[in-house]
């Protein structure tokens, strides 16, 4: 019987980025919508840099990961100059899934707060097939 190979990552990773607001962060700067509050793709991206964060420390050598599936709920308004932390906790692990809870805040305020799912894949793969989908 073959043994398996151990699981790059574990339950229990975490990260968390920062991202002080400016003009061009606002929903009217993205595009989506006509406020000058955090736009919710840059609460998502946010989100998103810190799952990455989780995995970069431990990520095997030709390996990365790529999202999948993302939940967010943006529940608060966050005006430019306020700073915004994300933090990303690796929840569970199956195989090559990982799926994140994150949340957002301002100072005590939950801005946002959800799941991300990511996949690991090998990179030069991953590009190489990307480029061949056109």
């Amino acid at each position: 019987m073959q043994e398996q190979p151990e699981p790059a990552f574990a339950p229990g990773l975490t990260a968390q980025v920062e991202l002080t607001v400016t003009d061009a962060d606002t929903a009217q700067a993205v595009g989506s919508g006509d406020v000058p509050v955090l736009g919710t793709p840059r609460v998502l991206a946010l989100a998103e840099a810190a799952t990455v964060a989780a995995t970069a420390v431990e990520m095997p050598p030709g390996s990365t990961t790529v999202g999948t599936r993302v939940e967010l709920e943006h529940l608060a308004p966050t005006v430019v100059g306020r700073t915004v932390r994300a933090q990303a906790l690796l929840a569970t692990v199956d195989g090559r899934r990982l799926s994140f809870e994150v949340t957002v805040s301002d100072g005590d305020q939950t801005v946002a707060r959800g799941r991300v799912d990511r996949i690991m894949v090998d990179r030069q793969r991953f590009v190489e097939r990307a480029g061949h989908a056109s």
